[in-house]
């Protein structure tokens, strides 16, 4: 009987660790092992939810000889994990965006996997959209002509919790939601970022964490890009993002939109405006293709952990500019 590659997941801190269980139970080509999660009240019910078993401590579930993990715990603990992964001898990681709070613990994140042979990824499921994969192969036909620059928004609601927390999160909004689009335009145009310039605030929630952000990012050859980024949306909006990008370039204008495949639904029963998404489930798609790794085949568009350094280096370069109130170059 053939092998059945076996999956855990590291902790359910994060929002989008339901999505990757969902993606897990439905591929129905794996043995999902079971949860570690510190929190036994949320490990126990999550791993009731999905049909696998708790597991108490990370180290607990690694005896268990796991293929690949999937981290989705605080971002401040991204590092310990993986590690602790890539120690074990588990083959391929995938840990949730950024990669980490801070470039050290990135850098020894790659170090590490690449020391034990383990795959690290790095959780940008926005690479996997159709529309986004469209756009790319329009931008590398040079269906634009020359690029000149890149408007873009991750706009959604705070998730509250943890994500406010700058000890856990690394920072608040913009360290949430300027990886995501970092990572895309540097994707689309092959280009380092190599400086930033970015006005940070927390006019929403008055909190000592950022919920607003709007980042100017220049890169190689003078291109740039805007980036509104915040969590400026109120709790009933109906969905938690919006990623859209406009690419101006010298012989055209594309406006997309990520996250446009979904029905509103305004619910009175449960006096809730949601978003039904009805098209490609981005995770899922993410999912599928990291599997694909953890059995030995190679990926073109999974992002790596070089690539999650990259995007962080433009977060950490947008909260240093804020503080010194001046553009700053990226990375180092």
């Amino acid at each position: 009987m053939a092998h059945k590659t076996r999956i855990g997941i590291f902790s359910f801190a994060h929002l989008h660790a339901d999505s990757y269980a969902s993606a897990l139970v439905s591929s129905g080509e794996i043995e999902f092992v079971g949860i570690a999660d510190p929190n036994v009240d949320r490990g126990q019910a999550k791993a009731q939810q999905f049909g696998t078993t708790y597991f108490p401590t990370t180290e607990s579930l690694l005896e268990k000889q796991l293929d690949g993990a999937i981290i989705c715990s605080e971002n401040a603990l991204h590092r310990s994990l993986v590690e602790a992964s890539a120690h074990a001898g588990v083959k391929a990681i995938i840990c949730e965006k950024p990669i980490a709070t801070s470039r050290e613990d990135a850098e020894s994140m790659i170090a590490c996997c690449a020391a034990h042979s383990a795959y690290l990824g790095i959780a940008f499921p926005c690479r996997f959209s159709p529309v986004f994969t469209q756009l790319r192969s329009l931008v590398q036909q040079n269906g634009l002509g020359d690029i000149l620059a890149i408007r873009g928004t991750n706009r959604g609601r705070n998730p509250g919790g943890w994500f406010n927390d700058k000890a856990l999160a690394g920072g608040g909004a913009v360290i949430d939601h300027t990886v995501h689009v970092a990572d895309l335009n540097r994707l689309l145009l092959g280009k380092e970022a190599t400086e930033v310039y970015a006005e940070i605030g927390n006019g929403f929630y008055k909190g000592d964490f950022d919920d607003t952000g709007f980042l100017t990012i220049t890169y190689d050859d003078g291109v740039f890009a805007t980036l509104d980024t915040s969590w400026s949306r109120p709790q009933t909006f109906p969905t938690w993002g919006d990623v859209t990008l406009q690419i101006v370039g010298t012989t055209g204008v594309v406006d997309v939109d990520l996250c446009a495949q979904a029905m509103t639904h305004y619910d009175d029963k449960n006096k809730a405006i949601l978003s039904s998404g009805w098209g490609s489930n981005f995770d899922a798609l993410m999912i599928a293709e990291f599997l694909r790794v953890v059995q030995g085949q190679p990926s073109q568009i999974l992002a790596t952990g070089e690539d999650g350094l990259r995007a962080l280096d433009v977060a950490l370069a947008a909260y240093k500019s804020a503080e010194v109130g001046q553009p700053v170059k990226v990375g180092g």
